[in-house]
């Protein structure tokens, strides 16, 4: 038996390394072979399942003051994760951050940095902003645009919304009240002129352009390429070989609904195993009913009980892996 264990993170219990781990166990104690290949689609968690931070830098962060942000730089490409500089989780969450003054400019300076160091390929990453700023303030900080001529962007995004909707579909989670919303909208409507002005790019149409409140669409108008950010990291660790001739692919996530099959690691890894003609389990911490039966889905709350499925994450995911392998 050879497993291919492909899952993004367990948000708030356990990182895709672990979750990856605990699939592995399972598959070891029944006499098989486990390659593990942690996952992520773009969101948090694309640093360290790229490498792993061998940078810091200090920065500003989402509200002004100073953060000091990992990122990576290896053989000519660096790896970004915008929630290190510009993140909700840095602005104090939902209740400390301030929607309408949160700022990417940290996501600029680290670019300007890792452009400045020699970076001539560049992977950022998307998920977890505190900003809807149209990514005008990282523009701004990334200083004259002739220095990133020859530089390769790859924007890693995990929703596919477009630009002038970013404070409608994702204001709310970042602290933002209606009238604030209608306020960003507004901001990000002036932003599509501006970049037509600026940059000759209209981002108004483009898919995943919203993505971290628009800095996608800020990053697409001076040259970025948007892309999936699962499909991207497929490449990078070169996941259709892995699955090719396994038996099995088990991949997984926190929370199981209809948007894991767009553009997020189940759907991603889904697409690599059908076309393998290889067989996957999904293992998560719930499901939308909806969306569980168009996969072969565990639910840990559901076999478990939610108390134990989040004190015990990766022993819950072991156990149900093991039972799998025994009823094949």
């Amino acid at each position: 038996m050879r497993v291919v264990a492909a899952p993004d993170k367990f948000r708030g219990t356990v990182s895709a390394a672990d979750a990856a781990s605990a699939i592995a166990r399972a598959v070891v104690s029944r006499g098989g072979t486990a390659i593990e290949v942690p996952m992520a689609d773009g969101g948090e968690g694309l640093l360290d399942v790229l490498g792993g931070p061998d940078h810091t830098t200090e920065v500003t962060g989402p509200l002004g003051s100073p953060v000091r942000a990992g990122w990576r730089l290896s053989g000519g490409t660096a790896v970004v994760e915008m929630a290190r500089a510009s993140g909700l989780v840095l602005a104090g969450g939902i209740e400390g951050n301030r929607p309408l003054d949160a700022t990417t400019a940290g996501v600029g300076e680290l670019l300007r940095h890792a452009v400045e160091l020699g970076a001539r390929r560049v992977i950022v990453g998307m998920g977890g902003s505190a900003t809807t700023d149209g990514g005008l303030a990282a523009l701004d900080a990334m200083g004259p645009m002739a220095r990133y001529r020859g530089v390769e962007m790859l924007v890693a995004c995990d929703v596919r919304t477009r630009f002038t909707e970013a404070a409608e579909v994702f204001g709310p989670q970042k602290g933002a009240s209606d009238a604030q919303v209608r306020l960003l909208t507004g901001r990000l409507e002036r932003l599509v002129q501006v970049y037509l002005e600026r940059f000759g790019s209209d981002v108004s149409s483009l898919d995943r352009a919203g993505a971290a409140g628009g800095l996608a669409g800020g990053l697409a108008a001076m040259g970025a390429e948007l892309v999936d950010g699962v499909d991207l990291v497929a490449e990078e660790v070169r996941l259709d070989e892995l699955v090719a001739g396994a038996d099995l692919v088990v991949t997984g996530e926190g929370w199981l609904d209809a948007t894991s099959f767009q553009g997020k690691v189940v759907g991603g890894v889904a697409a690599y195993a059908a076309a393998a003609g290889v067989p996957m389990l999904v293992v998560v911490g719930g499901a939308d009913e909806d969306a569980a039966v168009r996969a072969d889905v565990v639910s840990l709350v559901d076999r478990f009980g939610a108390e134990r499925a989040l004190a015990e994450t990766m022993t819950c995911i072991t156990e149900v892996v093991a039972e799998r392998l025994d009823d094949l």
